[in-house]
């Protein structure tokens, strides 16, 4: 008896994932939020529209993270969520896929800038304070952890179960790319940030096989790589407005570098290092 059949024995009987049921949680969830909100333009007439919608992704968040666990044992039979998610293991496993995660982001970012000062594209300007560093940090945090469970988590599983594991694979990773504002670009640069981030989609992916299912590396590289990027563009880094959309990727003087060849190479590199786990799956789905 394998693992999984197992699990599936001493599981309650699941409703089962249903397309119609994937396609409306998440939006429930965060039109729920946006509502929830809306008070506080009456009761803190102070805030500015973006902080009221940033409280209503927070609401929406927690909305998500209190139904998670009914929707895991009504609809996959699962007793386990935050395990089969891959939250949970044991904490050393856990603190040392978080740290390569970041790392991996690191690196990354290190052959970002290189390339952009060796070739008189950027120039290191090295400034930063607390403040930004405690936002290059919440934004680590609060995007790296909730996409990865988001994307990595919840929908890869629910794909999974709809269809076999290496096409939800691919799946997951064009709708988060899909989800993302690429298409504030026009022409050629919205095409090459799409596939940017369908490659690291797939990358994230992948970091979380080759951690046998914990959602942690994963977490610490997309993580890692927001909060990075958001330091380097705000002090450390000044960017020269010569530099090619191509290499560096759209939005200049602040681009994605997901959508220039610098992070497409950076991206498939840590694909074809990670190949191995196309074929060999080992996430908790």
């Amino acid at each position: 008896m394998t693992k999984r059949d197992d699990r599936t024995m001493h599981s309650p009987k699941a409703i089962g994932v249903r397309w119609w049921s994937s396609a409306i949680y998440v939006p429930l969830l965060y039109g729920l939020g946006w509502l929830l909100s809306r008070p506080l333009l009456w009761f803190a007439p102070q805030l500015k529209p973006d902080q009221v919608d940033l409280a209503g992704a927070v609401l929406a968040l927690v909305l998500f993270l209190l139904t998670l666990p009914r929707r895991l044992y009504l609809v996959w039979g699962e007793r386990e969520p935050w395990r089969r998610l891959g939250l949970v293991g044991a904490p050393s496993v856990c603190v040392r896929a978080l740290l390569r995660g970041g790392l991996k982001a690191a690196a990354l970012l290190f052959g970002f800038v290189a390339i952009l000062l060796l070739t008189h594209l950027g120039r290191w300007a090295g400034a930063w304070d607390i403040g930004i560093l405690a936002n290059a940090i919440a934004l680590a945090a609060g995007v790296g952890f909730a996409e990865e469970l988001l994307f990595r988590g919840w929908l890869w599983g629910e794909l999974s179960l709809m269809t076999s594991s290496n096409r939800a694979l691919g799946l997951q990773a064009t709708i988060f790319a899909l989800l993302h504002p690429w298409y504030q670009h026009e022409g050629l640069p919205s095409v090459t940030l799409l596939g940017g981030l369908i490659l690291l989609g797939l990358a994230l992916a992948l970091q979380r096989r080759a951690d046998q299912g914990l959602l942690w590396g994963a977490v610490g590289l997309h993580g890692g790589l927001v909060g990075g990027l958001f330091l380097l563009q705000n002090g450390l880094l000044q960017l020269n407005n010569q530099a090619p959309v191509w290499l560096v990727g759209p939005g200049n003087p602040n681009p994605n570098p997901v959508g220039g060849l610098i992070g497409w190479l950076g991206l498939l590199v840590l694909i074809m290092i990670r190949r191995p786990h196309w074929q060999h799956p080992a996430e908790a789905s």
